[in-house]
């Protein structure tokens, strides 16, 4: 039985240490950002990623929809600064709680310990669609959609030398997987070397009954060719680590 199972154990560990050594490093801000859709000084000097990957829909030109994103944390929370270019900012649904995902909306996807795994009715992970009014709605343990507005802060701001284009603040706090709708515990602190599960997407429509584009920062291998996956299953999400 040794002999038999000490490669499979060799095999997984190195694609988990693989995993984790591709995880994005985000570093620390000693001063808690303000979320109001500026940019403060301690943004200048991170990178940007991007988010180019189609999930379902058309792949749109630049000027339809280009995104990016920055991230930072503190103890309280995980700090994200996107920056979208979007020609038509749309909200058909002001009910919302309907068809959310059809809307122009940032999708953030959390997985707080990067365990992985389904969190479809679940919250071993999180999908916080985050609409234009900035109220959070994810499917809850019900099979229903809620509101989790207590579970992040959100303000966007159009840019004045380029109207078409938003900066999109969001302050994001940690909750465990043992996390239900009808036990609803604290926030986790946050630190160093903590790895958590993440994606950023893009939810755009430009006037149809139904979004014509999902652009994302993860490029996710096909179901039966659906790579609409991130809101069923976490092991698509990426990794991040907090670090000094």
């Amino acid at each position: 039985m040794i002999t038999i199972m000490l490669p499979k154990i060799t095999l997984i560990m190195t694609l988990l240490v693989t995993f984790n050594a591709l995880a994005l490093n985000v570093k620390h801000t000693e001063k808690a950002i303000v979320i109001d859709g500026q940019t403060d000084q301690a943004w200048h000097n991170v990178a940007w990623q991007p988010m180019p990957y189609s999930m379902a829909g058309s792949l749109p030109n630049k000027q339809d929809f280009n995104g990016r994103y920055r991230l930072l944390w503190d103890e309280n929370y995980l700090y994200l600064q996107a920056e979208i270019t979007d020609e038509l900012l749309l909200d058909r649904t002001a009910d919302p709680l309907v068809a959310y995902w059809d809307d122009d909306c940032l999708e953030i996807f959390i997985d707080s310990d990067a365990s992985g795994g389904i969190h479809q009715y679940n919250h071993s992970a999180f999908a916080y669609h985050i609409a234009l009014d900035n109220q959070v709605v994810d499917v809850g343990d019900d099979q229903k959609p809620h509101l989790y507005n207590e579970h992040l802060v959100s303000r966007w701001q159009r840019q004045v030398d380029a109207p078409n284009t938003i900066i999109w603040e969001v302050a994001v706090k940690m909750y465990p997987n043992s996390f239900t709708d009808a036990k609803a515990l604290a926030p986790l602190k946050l630190n160093a070397k903590d790895v958590i599960g993440f994606m950023l997407a893009y939810c755009d429509n430009d006037g149809s009954e139904h979004r014509e584009h999902f652009m994302g920062s993860q490029d996710i291998s096909p179901v039966n060719g659906d790579k609409n996956r991130s809101w069923i299953d976490a092991d698509v999400f990426g990794q991040i680590r907090l670090v000094p």
